[in-house]
This record gives C-alpha cells, sequence and structure tokens, in this order.
C-alpha cells in the first residue's frame, strides 16, 4: 500500500522522541520565562504563516507534475510537512501547558527560585553566572540552565551567601552562592 494512504499514529508520540532533556517531569508545569514564552509563539506564528504555506505550495507544484513516485520535491515536501505539522503540534502543547513565570516580580529576593539569575563560585575558583529559566529556554552556552537540571534543583530554595554540596560525575563540588538578583531575560 502506498505511503501516500497510511495514517500516523495519534497521541503523545512527539514526548516519547524527546531528549530525556526536555521531558516535563510527571505532573509538573511547563514553567517559562516571558522572553522565552514570546520565542516559542513567534516560532509557532512563523511556520504556521509562513514556512508551512511555502511548503505547501511547493507540493502543490510537485503533485501537479504527474508521476509522485519518482518526484523528489514532492516526497521531499511532504516529509518536510510532517516534520512541521509535528513541530507545530509540540509548540501548541508546550504552550497550552505553559505556566509564565516574570523573574522580575519577585524584586530584591535573596532566595533562588525560578527565574533567578545567580552569580556562583565552584570550589572557590572563578565565579560563574547562571539563569534557571524553563526547559524550551535553556542555553548552557548563554548560561541558562533548566528548573530541572541537577544544578538548578540543588540550588532551589537557597539563599544568597549560602555554601552548598552539589554532587557531580566528577565528585561532590562545593558551591558558594554570591549574589541572587531577578532581572528581565531576553
Amino acid at each position: 500500500m502506498s505511503k501516500a494512504f497510511t495514517r500516523e499514529p495519534e497521541g503523545d508520540e512527539e514526548d516519547d522522541e524527546l531528549s530525556p532533556s526536555l521531558k516535563l517531569p510527571p505532573g509538573s508545569k511547563n514553567y517559562i520565562t516571558p522572553a522565552g514564552h514570546a520565542r516559542l509563539l513567534e516560532e509557532q506564528e512563523f511556520l504556521i504563516k509562513v514556512e508551512r504555506p511555502k511548503v505547501v505550495e511547493v507540493v502543490a507544484w510537485a503533485a501537479s507534475n504527474g508521476d509522485r513516485s519518482e518526484n523528489g520535491d514532492y516526497l521531499y515536501g511532504k516529509k518536510r510537512l510532517r516534520e512541521i505539522d509535528r513541530r507545530i503540534r509540540f509548540l501548541g502543547k508546550r504552550l497550552d501547558n505553559a505556566q509564565v513565570v516574570d523573574p522580575t516580580l519577585q524584586g530584591e529576593n535573596d532566595q533562588i527560585f525560578f527565574g533567578a539569575t545567580v552569580t556562583l563560585s565552584f570550589d572557590g575558583e572563578a565565579e560563574q553566572v547562571f539563569s534557571i529559566v524553563g526547559i524550551d529556554e535553556a542555553d548552557a552556552s548563554r548560561g541558562r540552565i533548566s528548573w530541572i537540571s541537577p544544578l538548578a534543583r540543588a540550588l532551589i530554595k537557597a539563599r544568597e551567601g549560602d555554601a552548598i554540596r552539589f554532587q557531580t560525575p566528577a565528585g561532590v563540588r562545593e558551591i558558594d552562592i554570591l549574589e541572587v538578583r531577578y532581572q528581565p531575560l531576553d
């Protein structure tokens, strides 16, 4: 039977394909900063209003050329449409479950919660700055760690001036919390 007439399975197959770092703990909310929420909305809108219509146009043109079985534009276009639709569904689910948390509403709080930007010193060495963000916003190269990451979980509820012990694959490390601030993230 032709692949054109087969039905893709419905349900949460996208969740099964996610890397463990992108899966939410069962029963938890998808916390996200206002900037992260805006980026997901922007991506979803771009896919729906720009990218998908372009691909549909190419697929329609390729289909009008006749034999579809050896038509690369048609076959690639259909595959790309499935990828776009899967991403749109994923973004829709993430946005539906999102709970936007504005870090600036914390004020001058010295305790670490979601949205905190924290200056740390590992074992008395050089300072590093991390922001605790949603799983869809995490980017280690920019110092943004997910609130479900082991480091963030170790830091949550600690206060400025505290020293905590953190288990790493290389062994236990001492972390000094030098500064906690809540600022808008871009």
